[in-house]
């Protein structure tokens, strides 16, 4: 009788289970749609490969403009010569006040806020200062640009007139050499020159239409001096900044994801043809600078009293002052590793020194940003180490003599391959400083894009308020 039971039970899920589904095909039918899974929305099994180096058809994954840098490609742009590929940047006409007056020039009756550079280009103070002039360096480029339109070989960016063809809106003034220079209050001010400037600024760039546009999201703001743009930064977040590192800003003003990091301009002198060895440079390890800081910086006083006393070490205290410069172009020219320790702020000058010298960098900064990060290996030419291990008694020093003669070699090669996407000049070349910069805000523009167009969806039906722009809530978190 049991045995029965169980069968009938069993025929009976079993009768239930054949019409549950028969109903379930005639609910799909009756609906009027395939509901197959349509297989033309997935990319072809060629589309998912990774591409084979030696496949002459293969096309980097970032595009046709750029690519990532490995060792066996020096090259880490593709630059092309057709003006549809550079990007496209419209740069204000802002007063000379807040630019190239900075640095002492007037005009001379030319009825012109730029100078004109194929005739004499304005100084950029020496020294230290050197070491944040990005925003000069950008300046002279895109005015450089307009007299070159003709030949873009090499050309990341080129200057448009009429910003509805641009991709982004460069706003050029001088914030570091204006924070250097007319920070401090005189006698006869109630405030300084620095604190006015960011003042009118801000008036200027939010009343234009480009801005009220787009809110800011496409505008490029130099502050790469850690203190520069102090007054206006809270007002002008919104747009992309160039930046030494977000040591100083909160995530909501500044972020990877929305600025752009740039190198520091060295200031020390460039190893030209240099054909040294491993064994032709005879300290293992080199750092002159400040040793007192604050903040994460005071990491450099502890590996000073740990480190002093080491042979083929040099550690000590050095400054610009003096024959500072001189001093430390030999240093790190005669040296192996260069020592690149967080300061007042995660990042620092002594890194890009270092790559000048082909002195391979030891990074122990844990929140530094580097640039072009995003297409740039620096494990290739740097060594990185923990704060935590780096204050461990002979972690640094152990380290670094267990790294053998052939890949000290291998780092050393790399660093003279890309020493080149470091360095600032004019006219600026192909893959230099400049150009490398103008590539990595042409990587940030579709992702704002993206936000302009999402920000579009409800236009037709949703009128936005008269002065909208100065709604915009300070982040709560801003100092």
């Amino acid at each position: 009788m049991g045995l029965i039971s169980q069968k009938s039970f069993f025929c009976l899920f079993l009768i239930t289970s054949v019409l549950f589904i028969l109903s379930w095909f005639s609910v799909l039918r009756l609906s009027g749609r395939t509901h197959s899974l349509d297989l033309s929305i997935w990319q072809s099994p060629s589309d998912l490969a990774v591409p084979d180096d030696n496949d002459e058809n293969s096309e980097s994954r970032y595009g046709d403009n750029f690519e990532e840098v490995s060792s066996s490609n020096k090259d880490v742009i593709k630059c092309s010569s057709n003006r549809e590929e550079v990007l496209k940047v419209f740069m204000y006409d802002l007063p000379s006040e807040f630019h190239f007056d900075l640095l002492g020039w007037k005009d001379k009756g030319n009825k012109s806020v730029w100078p004109d550079i194929r005739i004499n280009i304005p100084e950029y103070p020496g020294g230290l200062n050197l070491q944040h002039s990005i925003e000069y360096w950008l300046t002279l480029d895109l005015l450089y640009s307009e007299f070159v339109s003709k030949d873009l070989s090499g050309r990341s960016a080129v200057r448009v007139r009429n910003s509805s063809e641009a991709d982004v809106v460069f706003v050029p003034f001088f914030s570091s050499i204006c924070y250097n220079r007319f920070s401090r209050l005189k006698p006869h001010e109630k405030k300084t020159r620095n604190t006015l400037l960011q003042q009118k600024l801000v008036t200027y760039v939010t009343s234009q239409k480009e801005w009220q546009k787009s809110g800011g999201i496409d505008h490029i703001v130099v502050a790469h001096h850690p203190n520069s743009l102090l007054d206006a930064r809270s007002q002008l977040w919104p747009a992309m900044f160039i930046l030494s590192d977000f040591g100083r800003y909160p995530p909501t003003i500044a972020n990877v994801d929305k600025d752009v990091i740039a190198p520091y301009k060295h200031v020390i002198r460039s190893f030209v043809n240099d054909s040294s060895e491993f064994d032709t440079r005879p300290t293992l390890l080199y750092f002159q600078g400040a040793i007192y800081r604050k903040d994460g910086g005071i990491v450099r006083q502890e590996l000073f009293y740990m480190l002093k006393d080491e042979k083929d070490v040099h550690f000590s205290f050095g400054s610009v002052q003096k024959d500072g410069i001189k001093s430390a172009t030999q240093g790190m020219h005669s040296s192996k590793f260069c020592l690149n320790i967080a300061g007042d702020t995660p990042s620092s000058n002594r890194l890009f020194d270092a790559i000048a010298s082909h002195c391979v960098p030891v990074i122990i900064s844990d929140d530094i940003e580097l640039p072009y990060e995003d297409v740039l290996d620096y494990s290739e030419f740097s060594i990185f180490i923990r704060t935590s291990d780096a204050l461990k008694e002979k972690f640094v020093i152990n380290l670094t003599r267990s790294i053998r003669k052939d890949e000290w070699t291998r780092m050393w090669k790399r660093l003279k391959e890309v020493e080149s996407f470091f360095e600032y000049q004019f006219p600026s070349r192909a893959n230099d400083a400049v150009q490398m910069i103008w590539q990595a805000i042409a990587r940030k523009v579709p992702a704002i894009k993206m936000k302009l167009h999402k920000g579009k969806r409800y236009s037709r039906t949703h009128a936005p308020r008269e002065g909208w722009l100065n709604s915009i809530n300070l982040p709560n978190n801003f100092w």
